[in-house]
């Protein structure tokens, strides 16, 4: 006589049939059958499945859920803001490495020289504040803002600073790579937080993101690298092109910020965005004032150094050819 319990292909006595089984394991249920080729390709979780978080990581994105359908404004509209930030940040920061080399150029002359040291000591300053950064991350919307005022301060009042020290002291370089190295620190800050700031609104792949945010920033140098020279210097000179930057600078950076990504801030750090952002800017403008005489002052300087060189340079040669001169004369007196 056959057992009925084994002849039964579903295992126990009394035990569901298979394609209760069956069903309780396509179901997700309890019963956890062998894994076979064809159960783990019906079950494994496919790409579309991997967390969004473990992805924005891996990628060097944010780990904080993103902002879509949160922002004040459409999400395609807050992202062009973002990047409409980069690109005036841009700008300002390629104003102030071009005001550190008119600066060199009036004051130590050299212009090859000091050009290269500046831009060496900058570009490599950069690269140490993008590691630095990566501290950042996590609270990218107020580091961003403070760093804005940071360095629109630096920035704006470098020119200021020099010029001082040219009347008191007479030797700008070591304070004019100081600057350089400062002010290339903090520009180097601004892409890594940006970047986790762009993905917060939206993510996307990585190379998209830095595609974007590169092409902000280089058009922006493109136009800082032309207002420079063009429209600043003519017409507001080099202190107060410096000045009135830095102002642009502390602006854009604390509204997109306190606009944007206000969920992002707890109420102690929009205070404290806000009133350093402000506190910047009154400074900034406060200077401007005190710009007008400096310059004058400076330019006086400067040109009154240059005289003496010329004198220095002319009275040696006359005085040997006077006494050339004058040594025939006395000869046929005797």
């Amino acid at each position: 006589m056959i057992d009925s319990t084994e002849a039964a292909p579903g295992g126990a006595a009394g035990g569901p049939p298979p394609a209760a089984d069956a069903g309780r394991s396509a179901a997700g249920g309890a019963v956890d059958p062998p894994a076979t080729t064809a159960e783990a390709a019906a079950g494994a979780p496919g790409p579309s499945a991997v967390p969004d978080e473990a992805a924005a990581e891996s990628a060097g994105g944010p780990t904080e859920p993103p902002l879509s359908g949160r922002l004040p404004v459409a999400d395609g509209t807050g992202r062009f803001l973002v990047l409409l930030a980069v690109f005036v940040c841009a700008a300002c920061g390629l104003v102030y490495e071009l005001t550190l080399i008119a600066v060199a150029d009036h004051l130590v002359g050299d212009t090859v020289t000091q050009t290269s040291v500046v831009l060496s000591f900058m570009v490599f300053a950069m690269g140490i504040g993008s590691l630095a950064a990566k501290r950042l991350r996590t609270r990218a919307s107020l580091g961003f803002g403070l760093l804005e005022a940071v360095l629109a301060l630096v920035g704006g009042t470098s020119t200021l600073v020099l010029f001082a020290v040219q009347l008191w002291i007479g030797e700008i370089r070591p304070v004019l790579f100081a600057f350089a190295l400062v002010i290339g620190f903090l520009i180097g800050m601004e892409m890594p937080l940006l970047m986790t700031l762009i993905q917060r609104i939206r993510r996307q792949d990585a190379g998209g993101a830095v595609a974007d945010l590169s092409a902000a920033d280089y058009v922006g140098a493109l136009l800082g690298g032309l207002a420079f020279p063009f429209l600043l210097l003519p017409h507001l000179g080099r202190l107060n092109a410096a000045l009135l930057t830095g102002v642009v600078n502390a602006v854009a950076g604390g509204a997109v910020v306190l606009w944007l990504f206000h969920r992002d801030l707890t109420r102690r750090g929009r205070a404290l965005l806000v009133s350093v952002s402000a506190a910047v800017v009154v400074a900034l403008a406060a200077a401007v004032t005190l710009g007008a005489s400096l310059d004058e002052a400076v330019t006086r300087s400067v040109e009154r150094a240059a005289g003496q060189s010329e004198q220095t340079a002319d009275a040696g040669p006359v005085g040997d050819g006077g006494g050339d001169r004058a040594a025939p004369g006395a000869a046929g007196e005797e």
